[in-house]
């Protein structure tokens, strides 16, 4: 990008960025517009009439904001986007009334495919590689962090790292929020590993993301929540949210350790269940304050998102009627 279209960028995005704190402020460095539609029976080599495609704003930690927003509160989202589909994704935000702080790019946003197959019920999901930030485009989402005033309550950084954008980019994140802000990170690998190193309030990773962190291979509840304590005592994390899928969840502290069910549902997506999850468990924390409550309203939302198509997430009825199905029971050593 030649360097005036760069400044014209940065005034731009920098202008955006100084707005009043909601509490909470969710950080996507990779969104995407998720567009989904449905087909009779997935055939190769074939023509296949879709139905009308649908298109959600997507990226982890947009979800999230948008989940908090349908729940009653208010989430600040910041993200990069470009081009054509960089519009859309803005307008699709607004549209569920969260606010954004959009940093504008030069390459444009990606697009995400699903595809549900009528025939199997099953579905597929083709994630493209998000496009690449130059320094100043990936700088200027985390200066804008420190432009929130006053400082957050919460801040969710979520999802992959685009091209460009420095594998200990959420680690920066968490060094520069730590100090003021509980600072959550959803991620994984060595982005994960980054954020690690400089110490988080909260991680949400499934079960092959946790193995691999920890480099493990049981899957036990002993040896998960070993391991967990491992990261906690190392002051790498205080609260580790560990998803199962249709097994539940597993939380984990220094002192706490619990497990809450699973529940049978048939999903019309999982696109953007964990998102529900954290979006969920965020929203019961900033109400109650309780791990183990939060732990219950985190699959009670992720479970919600299985029941809706496409990058709908949960949706609130949903989640408070799911959650009287959910247990969370204490694990004594």
């Amino acid at each position: 990008m030649p360097h005036s279209r760069a400044c014209a960028h940065w005034r731009r995005s920098k202008a955006l960025a100084e707005i009043p704190s909601t509490g909470i402020v969710t950080l996507t460095i990779n969104p995407a517009v998720d567009v989904s539609t449905s087909v009779k029976k997935m055939v190769p080599f074939t023509k296949m009439r879709c139905a009308q495609a649908q298109r959600d704003p997507g990226g982890g930690g947009i979800n999230v904001a948008r989940v908090l927003k349908r729940l009653g509160i208010e989430a600040s989202a910041i993200y990069p986007a470009g081009g054509a589909t960089g519009k859309l994704l803005g307008t699709l935000v607004e549209r569920e009334s969260v606010r954004s702080v959009l940093i504008p790019a030069e390459n444009e946003t990606r697009e995400d495919l699903t595809i549900f197959d009528e025939a199997t019920r099953e579905q597929y999901r083709l994630v493209f590689p998000g496009a690449p930030l130059n320094d100043l485009e990936w700088k200027e989402c985390l200066a804008s962090l420190a432009r929130i005033k006053p400082p957050p309550a919460f801040v969710i950084a979520s999802g992959s790292l685009p091209a460009g954008v420095p594998d200990d980019f959420y680690g920066r994140v968490a060094q520069a929020c730590k100090a003021h802000s509980k600072v959550i990170v959803d991620t994984s690998g060595p982005f994960l590993k980054a954020a690690l190193q400089q110490g988080v309030y909260l991680i949400k990773p499934n079960l092959h993301e946790f193995q691999d962190l920890v480099g493990i291979a049981a899957s036990d509840d002993a040896a998960l929540i070993e391991a967990g304590r491992g990261l906690i005592a190392r002051g790498q994390v205080e609260v580790i949210a560990l998803t199962l899928g249709p097994d539940g969840a597993l939380l984990i502290t220094r002192d706490l350790a619990m497990r809450a069910n699973g529940l049978p549902i048939e999903p019309v997506s999982v696109s953007g269940a964990g998102d529900s999850f954290l979006g969920a468990m965020v929203w019961s924390l900033v109400n109650d304050g309780s791990l183990e409550t939060a732990l219950r309203f985190g699959v009670a939302g992720g479970s919600a998102a299985l029941l809706s198509p496409g990058t709908e997430l949960c949706q609130p009825e949903d989640m408070h009627r799911l959650a009287a199905d959910v247990t969370v029971r204490p694990i004594t050593p």
